[in-house]
């Protein structure tokens, strides 16, 4: 049995951090679409989208918005290394859309 959980442990220990990975990168994910979605509205009604995006966002991250016609768009890249410098480097992206309010220039 001790040979046996020997000859397992790494690859125990290799999905697991395969895993944590996976959920350390869907959670800048999430927030990376949560400050999307925050710049895009701030955008649509004329307030600065960076400061508002910034919150939610790790140093490095970029926002970048235009409005095309009636709609504000936002899209947000976030560089990030999930499990720290052993792991290799990741961009986030995410994309949000929201209509202009009514009035503004």
């Amino acid at each position: 049995m001790t040979a046996e959980m020997a000859a397992a442990l790494p690859a125990v220990v290799a999905v697991l951090a395969l895993g944590l990975w996976a959920v350390a990168a869907v959670g800048m994910k999430v927030r990376a679409i949560d400050a999307a979605n925050s710049a895009a509205i701030a955008a649509a009604r004329g307030e600065d989208a960076q400061a508002v995006a910034a919150a939610y966002l790790p140093e490095g991250a970029s926002v970048a918005v235009s409005t095309d016609g009636e709609v504000a768009r936002a899209r947000v890249t976030a560089p990030t290394r999930p499990l720290g410098p052993l792991t290799p480097p990741l961009s986030i992206t995410a994309e949000a859309a929201a209509p202009l309010e009514p009035g503004l220039p």
